[in-house]
């Protein structure tokens, strides 16, 4: 049947037809064959192809991540020997500063212990010039004091008198 231009089979969903199914089943497997022959065989090579590439940047990936943790592990230990060497120098560096400012002290006491010494003796020997001054001072005022009682008569008054002059000439010439 035929009407408007448009050809309608007989039969629907819920009443098939077994010349239709037996066509379609013929027809799919045709090209399935054809799919089979021409594309079938190209799509599963570069699957296969695709899946190989995948698994070789997974391996890639797998290889690459294990030298990261080679060389992760590699810069731990460096930074642990490096770590532990700056300790060691920084131990070595305060065990020096320590020696040497032991050693300075003890120079500096040792020189100290010589400028109080030589500090010492020239006040000892200022101390000696001092009375070796003083006693020729005393000598010449006693040779003097001498002098003038003998000059003078061996009056009571006038020996008085001169001691009492010397006294002030030993008191003028300390001032």
């Amino acid at each position: 049947m035929l009407t408007s231009g448009i050809i309608l089979l007989e039969g629907g969903l819920l009443n098939p037809n077994p010349g239709l199914i037996f066509w379609t089943a013929i027809t799919f497997a045709i090209v399935l064959l054809i799919l089979k022959k021409t594309a079938w065989g190209p799509i599963v090579s570069m699957l296969e192809e695709r899946e190989k590439g995948i698994q070789s940047a997974i391996d890639r990936a797998h290889s690459a991540k294990d030298e990261a943790e080679s060389i992760l592990k590699k810069n731990r230990e460096l930074l642990s020997r490096a770590d532990a060497e700056a300790d060691r120098l920084i131990r070595e560096g305060k065990e020096y500063a320590d020696k040497v400012r032991s050693e300075l002290t003890e120079k500096a006491q040792i020189e100290s212990q010589k400028m109080i010494a030589a500090a010492k003796d020239e006040i000892e020997q200022e101390k000696r010039r001092a009375l070796e001054v003083l006693r020729n001072e005393v000598a010449d005022l006693a040779v003097r004091g001498a002098e003038k009682i003998i000059r003078a008569t061996l009056d009571a008054e006038k020996q008085k008198v001169v001691v009492d002059d010397m006294i002030k000439e030993l008191a003028a010439s300390r001032n």
